[in-house]
């Protein structure tokens, strides 16, 4: 309880200060609105669909991107870590390729399929599996050796210990690299819907650029909420539970 009051009281501080940064006009109201003009924005977009037809266009697309990279980042990771070779050569692609910003890849994207889902489906696949790759391979190469020994002298051949013994070891860090595959993810998919303008529908990314192109800063503000909500959800709903789970049964847990 303790907690949750010390979180109301510094989203509503911020609130505050908001309201006041607002009302001393040290920026144009057209570029710092009120949180009472970002709310109005949100209650109306709220009520004429337009909010909830974008969110599910946009969660459409990232969950099928993050999908797509986490089926592909999986097995790649385990390839890296179990040969030198791929971990040489695959590895270092991998750690190259995470650092290079999401946007990066919409001019590819644009080019190779135009302006379609599938340029933005692949800019998120490629923000989401290269951190899904490093985290199995990280995951499976710091799993305690006398794991795999007591399997080897309990009779378990060479898949059994893969499946039963190495990867749950290692889905604590796994779990971890798809948590941060998903902030990959995001970025990645609000970059790809500014960009690319596709008619199959405008998602959040769409809506936060055309209040910029409008100078609608209410809508611009509201959106970024939206996202950010969607996020913590995202995170409190499914990944902090799971990685807590994962500390506790194996051990790695600090309280």
């Amino acid at each position: 309880m303790r907690r949750f009051l010390l979180a109301v009281s510094f989203f509503l501080g911020l609130l505050l200060l908001w309201q006041w940064l607002f009302q001393m006009r040290f920026w144009s109201p057209v570029l710092l609105p009120s949180p009472l003009q970002v709310w109005l924005y949100l209650k109306g977009a709220a009520a004429d669909g337009t909010l909830f037809h974008a969110a599910v266009i946009t969660m459409r697309r990232l969950i099928t991107g993050y999908l797509l990279g986490v089926i592909i980042g999986l097995p790649l990771g385990l390839a890296t870590a179990r040969f030198q070779v791929l971990r040489d050569t695959m590895g270092t692609l991998a750690l190259g390729l995470q650092t290079l910003p999401s946007v990066c890849w919409v001019p590819l994207a644009l080019l190779w399929f135009g302006q379609t889902e599938a340029a933005m489906l692949f800019v998120v696949v490629m923000g989401t599996v290269w951190s899904v790759v490093i985290a199995t391979d990280t995951g499976v190469r710091n799993v305690p050796p006398i794991f795999r020994r007591a399997a080897l002298t309990m009779g378990s051949k060479r898949l059994h210990i893969w499946f039963k013994v190495i990867l749950p070891a290692a889905l604590p860090f796994v779990v971890s690299g798809m948590k941060q595959g998903w902030a990959f993810a995001w970025r990645s998919l609000m970059a790809a819907e500014i960009f690319v303008t596709v008619l199959t529908g405008f998602g959040l990314g769409q809506l936060l650029h055309f209040g910029r192109e409008l100078n609608a800063m209410e809508q611009v503000i509201a959106i970024m909420l939206v996202i950010v909500v969607i996020g913590l959800l995202a995170d409190k709903i499914f990944f902090s539970p799971v990685e807590r789970f994962l500390h506790r049964r194996w051990g790695t847990s600090q309280a």
